[in-house]
């Protein structure tokens, strides 16, 4: 094979886009990259971005607020948003411009070795994802079922609810979900999913708001957590942890090009995703400063781990039931967001190994009274299957929010946010080494780095700290 064909292979393995396809940019059908005309939008894109960004993190920055304080916890999430708009920004490639060479992407360093790690790092991580997000949805099902016993028999009462049966039910619909073939075909779901995280968001920032007004003064203090509430020790865990909960909230970047790939063109795709980027991160920012700050503001110390569902709140308690079934319809969908280039990934792999198999190539067609034809194919229907039960199983057993966020926070911003974007803008502009740009973007890596290894290092901690006190399978609230 040779050095272009494997190149070409590496990368169609790892993002799942087809750059060397013969032209067939004269038909009406097809994009100049030969593939199927793209459909996305400067708005489906950020809805995308966006369904994938105000995720279950939103609701634990008033906690991570807390530990930080007032002054380093709105730095670090503004901190955060830069960055994270800044890679972003330089990670995105013109792919689809007619007679960009496999060369020219050769030398712009997005294949080999690295782009084999930055795939199977990003693919872990949305493995860890889709468990965080059971996790999440399962916490916002317990809370509507404690929130209508706290109204009807009274706020002290126990109300013990158990979250497997609410894991199960998650898993089942995401099962029935990600039968849908591939990512072009829930824009549907995105837009839906980006509603609703604007729904539970302003209602989490709107109960603040009026928490505020009640207690009739601004909780908090400008380091955050005093110690006496908290040890030593726990204070720089917890600090730790909460720069891992702040960088998970941010943690899009995994999807970028797979969400860059949707958009059609003219105008040009990359401008269009530069556009959305930005658009994406601003309305995002503005809503975790607002979410993260009222809710300090709030409780305090004492702010819950999950805004919504920690009862800091107990009233008006269908406001609260409304904001968890917003906010468990909008996990539902950034589950398929996040694991939709993973399905693709898998099967396309299994298509390069196994072309002549009927079990992976077979499409059943499934007539739907008043739709088109359903193609069910058995082996997505079985490897989908198989990885939602998996990830079901692992939630189950390990249901820590915030710990989990944190962690995959922790683990998923400096290498995919930060490292690979910054690699291939050096590579792709020809940066020489030791020039001041070059060392300003490796004193932002290396930054990014320390901050990662110790949100990850609090996050563990905190998982340590939680398996002390639990028995697998019998998690309740």
């Amino acid at each position: 094979m040779s050095e272009s064909a494997g190149s070409r292979q590496a990368h169609n393995q790892v993002f799942d886009i087809s750059v060397n396809v013969p032209n067939q940019g004269g038909s009406k059908h097809f994009d100049d990259d030969g593939r199927i005309k793209r459909t996305g939008t400067l708005w489906t894109a950020s809805a995308h971005i966006i369904t994938a960004v105000i995720g279950s993190g939103v609701l634990s920055l008033a906690w991570a607020t807390a530990q930080l304080g007032w002054v380093a916890g709105p730095a670090v999430m503004f901190l955060f948003s830069i960055v994270t708009y800044y890679t972003s920004s330089r990670s995105m490639l013109p792919l689809r411009r007619p007679g960009y060479r496999q060369e020219e992407l050769h030398l712009h360093g997005c294949w080999g070795f690295q782009v084999k790690l930055c795939g199977a790092i990003q693919y872990l991580n949305l493995f860890g994802v889709a468990i965080g997000y059971t996790i999440a949805s399962s916490i916002s099902m317990m809370a509507i079922e404690r929130s209508n016993c706290f109204h009807s028999k009274g706020d002290g009462s126990p109300c013990r609810v158990s979250s497997n049966p609410y894991m199960i039910a998650f898993g089942v619909a995401e099962i029935v979900l990600s039968q849908i073939p591939d990512f072009d075909q829930i824009w549907w779901l995105s837009i839906v999913a980006a509603v609703m995280s604007f729904t539970y968001s302003t209602i989490g920032l709107g109960l603040g708001i009026a928490k505020v007004a009640e207690n009739g003064k601004i909780l908090g203090s400008l380091t955050g957590i005093s110690i006496g509430k908290v040890t030593e020790t726990q204070k720089i865990w917890r600090s730790f942890q909460a720069l891992g909960a702040i960088a998970f909230a941010y943690s899009y970047s995994l999807i970028l090009i797979e969400i860059q790939d949707t958009i059609k063109s003219p105008p040009s795709e990359y401008k269009t995703m530069k556009k959305a980027t930005l658009l994406s991160v601003a309305v995002t920012t503005i809503f975790y400063m607002s979410c993260g700050c009222f809710g300090y503001a709030a409780f305090g110390d004492m702010s819950p781990g999950n805004l919504l569902t920690g009862f800091g709140f107990y009233n008006p308690y269908w406001l609260l039931d409304i904001a968890n079934v917003a906010i468990v319809i909008h996990l539902i969908g950034a589950y398929q967001v996040f694991c939709q280039p993973l399905f693709a990934f898998v099967e396309k792999t299994a298509l390069e190994w196994f072309p002549d198999s009927k079990f992976i190539t077979k499409e059943i067609a499934i007539p739907l009274p008043g739709f088109r034809a359903f193609k069910l194919n058995l082996f997505r229907l079985v490897w989908r299957t198989i990885f939602v039960i998996v990830t079901t199983i692992i939630s189950m057993l390990m249901p820590f929010f915030n710990d989990v966020v944190g962690i995959l926070g922790a683990f998923g911003f400096w290498p995919l946010t930060v490292y690979f974007p910054v690699e291939m803008y050096i590579k792709q502009k020809r940066i020489p080494k030791w020039s001041t740009r070059w060392v300003s973007l490796q004193i932002l890596s290396v930054a990014c780095l320390v901050i990662s290894v110790a949100a990850a290092a609090g996050s563990f901690a905190g998982v340590v700290s939680d398996l002390k006190v639990y028995k697998p399978f019998k998690t309740s609230y």
